[in-house]
């Protein structure tokens, strides 16, 4: 029955959106010109405001709307938290074997990009709808919500045939990453040049380098900055922290175990097989950002289609998350699951309440972890699945028998430790990072470092590639 699943999608594929594979080969500078063009009509839907929809801030999910790549009141209102979403719910699905799909398998890869597809569409739908439905964006009339939703609706398809685009080729790494390293950059940008007011600080620009000339003009004392009155105003602290979260992410993506490599074919040729500390990168944030997100949102949802009941009324609401509105008319939470998935995001927040800091981290580094192990079943990056592609190339370790077993052996002993010791430091930096208050978010730049590595290597592979076409066949292109 499970193998039938991804097949009830089959027909739907012939009316689906689809990007075209490029029937030839994509020239650098081509794959250059698609992937700014992606990038520039993102930046674009970040501005233009939805129609009828006051443009303006969202408290608690700032940190969150900087990974997803989104903008409060804007076509990019659900950025690409649908798409992510959905992938995380069909991994999960695969990874548990609830549904039979053998990545290798070409009809298999096309299916589950194709349900991906639909899931994607349909999260958008549901999300646009819960949105309106919950009062999101205040009582709106019966005309203005359907067109906001229709232009949610779109710009999610928009999203998703981006990101087909570049991962079919005409473009370099995928549109998620690009559309994450932008949030990020414009998120970082924005909170050290930023010259709009600050919230509580009269008289004092957002951004920290703005304040800062502020304040060495007037000739107060720097220790001002250290720590500012409100916590989501940019600090000296969380510059520092931002600088020191950069090396220390730069340095955890260099290390690694080389595991030493005889070819069979040739006597006496050496090679060695890494396995990097961050073996499964940066997806398990990406897949916690999205539970968090999603954790948040059903849970503010509830409460209002409950009748905003307070605490202690509705067992399970006090399970999930209770909110309050604050002074400026936004919602936080205040009890329930929902409390401790949002980081504290400063280190006074942290001083505060150290309960939810510490759960808020524990609850990260778990999820981390289970995702770490989820993806290295579902992302054929087990020790089996990597014995056998060694193998099947000829490979084999030296001392032991060229076989699949042997070297899979060998493999168990680092890749299952190696994943969980991963999980747990990526959920660390990213948590702790935040109670520091860094810019961009302690997850968004732990993203944008894997993601500038990435891309670095593939510009690289790409320009090689063009300028000494014989690499070519190295790389697989």
């Amino acid at each position: 029955m499970a193998g039938r699943f991804l097949s009830l999608f089959k027909p739907v594929a012939r009316v689906l959106p689809e990007i075209k594979v490029p029937e030839r080969r994509v020239r650098f500078n081509e794959k250059l010109f698609w992937t700014a063009l992606v990038l520039i009509i993102y930046l674009i839907m970040t501005e233009i405001p939805l129609y009828g929809i006051e443009k303006t801030a969202l408290g608690e999910l700032t940190a969150l709307r900087i990974i997803f790549a989104s903008s409060r009141g804007s076509l990019m209102e659900l950025g690409i938290g649908p798409i992510v979403t959905a992938g995380l719910i069909l991994q999960l699905l695969v990874g548990s074997a609830m549904i039979d799909c053998d990545m290798s398998r070409p009809e298999d890869r096309s299916l589950f990009t194709t349900t991906s597809k639909i899931f994607s569409i349909v999260f958008t739908g549901v999300q646009a709808s819960a949105y309106i439905i919950g009062g999101m964006y205040g009582a709106l009339p019966g005309t203005t919500a359907v067109i906001v939703f229709l232009q949610l609706l779109a710009a999610g398809m928009i999203v998703m045939l981006s990101d087909e685009l570049i991962q079919k080729g005409w473009g370099f790494g995928s549109g998620i990453s690009l559309f994450i390293m932008a949030g990020v950059a414009q998120g970082i940008f924005w909170q050290c040049f930023s010259p709009a007011p600050a919230v509580g600080e009269l008289g004092r620009s957002y951004g920290f380098f703005v304040a800062l000339a502020q304040v060495l003009s007037s000739g107060e004392p720097l220790t001002l900055l250290l720590m500012r009155e409100n916590p989501q105003n940019p600090s000296m602290l969380g510059l520092i922290a931002t600088i020191a979260a950069f090396l220390i992410i730069i340095y955890m993506e260099g290390v690694r175990v080389e595991l030493p490599l005889s070819y069979a074919g040739y006597r006496g040729f050496r090679s060695r097989y890494p396995i990097k500390l961050l073996y499964v990168s940066n997806l398990p944030v990406i897949f916690a950002s999205a539970l968090f997100a999603n954790v948040y949102f059903f849970s503010q949802l509830f409460w209002s289609w409950s009748g905003q009941p307070p605490p202690g009324q509705n067992f399970w609401l006090d399970l999930l998350g209770q909110f309050r509105f604050t002074e400026g008319g936004s919602l936080e939470p205040v009890g329930g699951l929902v409390y401790y998935v949002i980081s504290p995001r400063s280190f006074a927040g942290v001083m505060e309440d150290p309960l939810k800091a510490f759960g808020y981290l524990g609850i990260l580094v778990a999820f981390c972890v289970v995702f770490s192990l989820t993806w290295l079943e579902v992302g054929g990056l087990s020790p089996s699945t990597v014995a056998k592609q060694l193998v099947d190339a000829g490979m084999q370790i030296p001392g032991y028998r060229r076989s699949g077993r042997a070297v899979e052996s060998v493999l168990k002993r680092y890749i299952p430790a190696v994943t969980v010791l991963g999980g747990i430091i990526v959920g660390l930096i990213a948590g702790i990072s935040d109670f520091f208050g860094v810019f961009g978010s302690g997850m968004g730049i732990l993203l944008s470092v894997g993601i500038i590595y990435q891309y670095y290597e593939i510009l690289m592979r790409e320009r090689v590639a063009e300028m000494y076409p014989a690499f070519r066949r190295i790389f697989g292109g």
